[in-house]
This record gives C-alpha cells, sequence and structure tokens, in this order.
C-alpha cells in the first residue's frame, strides 16, 4: 500500500485520515485511547512523507491483532522507582500508549532533576521513532530513544542475524527553527523500506543485505526470505545495533531481538522487545541559551554547504500537509475501506 504504487494520490484533511485509522484499530480489537495513540502516530508519519512507517503499515497492524500476539486493550501499568527513573509495563500492548501515559511524570522528572529515563518493556513498537521524542523537544527539552526489534541483521563479521533493525531517535530545541530531529535505523536499510522495494519489484543499493546463503543481495525479496540486512557502517553501525539491544532490552528489562517466538501466532508482524528515552533539561547547564547555540551549530553547518538539516523533508512535507491534506493514494485509500470491514 506505498503512495507509489497504488494509484494517483489524494489529500485528505488529517483529522479524518486519524478518525479512519482509529475507527480501524477500534474495528480490530483495541481500546479507544491505544486506537487514538496509534492512529495519531501513523496518520503523523504518512503525513510527514515517511510512508514506510505510515498506512503501509496498517495491515501489519491488523493481522498481528488477529493473531492475538499483542493486547489492544492492554493498559500500561506506570512506576515512580527512583527521582530520575520511570518504569513502565506496556503489558503485552503497544510502546506509544505506554510511552503516553508516562509522558507527564517523565517531563516532571526531568525538570526537576535536570534528567530522566524512562524504561519501557513488555511492549510492541512498530512505527518511526521521531514522534516519540519530538515532542519534548517542542517543550524545551533533548531527547534520546532507543527501541530494538525483531532478529533481521547480520552484526559485523558473524555468520547468522542476532539483532534488530533498533533505530535511535534524537530531538533538540533550536531556537528559531522547528526541532532538530533525527531518526536512524542502525541497518543499513529500514526494514519497512525493504518490504516497500519489494512490493515495487525494485532492486536496492550494493551493500544493503544478503541472501539466505549470507551472499551479497540487491534483491529486497532475498533479503526478506531467509535473508538478512547488514548494519550500516559496518563495525560501527553493529556497535551502535549492540548498544540498542543492552538499552533497550537488557536494561529496561525487554526480550532481546532473538529472546522471544512468535511462531504460534501467525500474522504476528511487531516485535515484543522494549525502548528506553531519556530527557534532558537543557536549562540546568545553559539557561536559556541551549536552543540558540543549537542555531549557532545549524548556521555554521549551513556555512559549511549542507543544504538540508535533519528532519528537514519531513517538516517540508508536514507544511505541505497542513495546505492541502495529507497524501494517500487511492489504492491505500481502497485499503484502508478494506480493513475497516
Amino acid at each position: 500500500m506505498s503512495a507509489s504504487s497504488s494509484g494517483p494520490s489524494l489529500r485528505m484533511p488529517l483529522a479524518e485520515l486519524q478518525g479512519l485509522l482509529q475507527a480501524i484499530f477500534q474495528r480490530h480489537g483495541c481500546s479507544e485511547a491505544v486506537a487514538a495513540v496509534l492512529a495519531d502516530n501513523c496518520a503523523s508519519a504518512q503525513r510527514d512523507g515517511a510512508h514506510s512507517h505510515g498506512v503501509f503499515r496498517m495491515p501489519g497492524y491488523v493481522s498481528t491483532l488477529a493473531s492475538g500476539w499483542v493486547d489492544g486493550r492492554a493498559v500500561p501499568q506506570v512506576s515512580d522507582v527512583a527521582p530520575g527513573f520511570v518504569r513502565v509495563d506496556a503489558r503485552g500492548g503497544f510502546a506509544q500508549p505506554a510511552l503516553a501515559a508516562a509522558r507527564a511524570l517523565l517531563v516532571e522528572k526531568a525538570r526537576n532533576a535536570g534528567i530522566a529515563v524512562l524504561a519501557i518493556h513488555n511492549s510492541h513498537h512498530f512505527a518511526a521513532l521521531w514522534p516519540d521524542v519530538e515532542p519534548f523537544a517542542e517543550q524545551g527539552l533533548v531527547a534520546l530513544s532507543v527501541v530494538n526489534s525483531m532478529t533481521c541483521v547480520v552484526p559485523h563479521g558473524a555468520r547468522k542475524p542476532l539483532f534488530g533493525t533498533n533505530p535511535i531517535a534524537f530531538a533538540a530545541p533550536c531556537a528559531g527553527h522547528e526541532p532538530l530531529v533525527f531518526d536512524m535505523a542502525t541497518s543499513a536499510m529500514a526494514h519497512g523500506d525493504v518490504q516497500i522495494a519489494a512490493r515495487e519489484g525494485q532492486q536496492l543499493p550494493a551493500g544493503m543485505g544478503v541472501d539466505a546463503d549470507g551472499q551479497p543481495t540487491t534483491d529486497p525479496k532475498a533479503i526478506l526470505e531467509g535473508g538478512a540486512l547488514l548494519p550500516f557502517g559496518e563495525h560501527k553501525g553493529s556497535a551502535l545495533s549492540m548498544m540498542v539491544e543492552l538499552l533497550a532490552a537488557a536494561l529496561t528489562g525487554g526480550h532481546f531481538s532473538w529472546e522471544f517466538d512468535w511462531s504460534g501466532h501467525p500474522g504476528a508482524k511487531t516485535p515484543w522487545t522494549g525502548q528506553l528515552i531519556i530527557v534532558i533539561d537543557p536549562s540546568k547547564a545553559e539557561g536559556d541559551r541551549f536552543a540558540q547555540r543549537s542555531r549557532e551549530l545549524v548556521e555554521q553547518m549551513q556555512a559549511a554547504g549542507l543544504s538540508r538539516m535533519p528532519g528537514e523533508r519531513r517538516y517540508r512535507e508536514r507544511e505541505v500537509a497542513g495546505r492541502e491534506g495529507v497524501a494517500v493514494s487511492e489504492g491505500e485509500l481502497q485499503g484502508l475501506r478494506a480493513l475497516l470491514g
């Protein structure tokens, strides 16, 4: 259901898309509260042009809910465990509602102590990671988040997949500018982008993955059907992916990427892992100067010849969507209506 392969693009108001997605989530077993959080996340990704995490994901959400692998009605249990530490048991549900349940306490702790950590376990994350951190930067805070996923990446120098795509997201306020935000997989390519390429019959650049025999391939289907992705930057990306496993799984009490078995739940797509979020209040060190210092860095990056800042494409897409509506192809809209039943 990618925008580029499912017919002409339509435009619809963000609120209308959110309402449609929420209705689908509720239709397939989510509580109203969970459905609202997931719909906002998915619609925001579509609005910002992050198609591999937008409505493209909806069939995966639906099949996962139908499989019984995830609890769409789970009520997260928030624990205030230390002055700078919040822990959430997502109760087998999605990570975004767990974050929503703990957000206010996390911000309060960060403002009081200067830094706070949120550890989410027993959770499923199936979305872009930048929507989890950007709101903190909008409040003048710095945020870093990591989440691990299912085994699909071969560590550098290894013979078989072990890590997940294990993304890292970062957000910081910037004076006179939208927050500086990046969200990157530690794999050479995001898993969703490989799925889209396979669906569209496209080849991948060299160095993205290997086939079932461990041989380099540019065929996305070969990667998805018994093959695996590679880490970006060889040993560097591999080391960062290891770090994500330790922070998102070992530290939170979540599962490592290889520690869960969903074979008894045909149709399951969401990894059952963990997430860590670190939030820092820069005013404790720099007063009101941090956002201005961020701006100075941006100006120097631009002066050095950098033409696009992290997250800038998403902001451009968001601006267009605000004027004209969110881009959704005819095929995608038909697919969503079919999911609604």
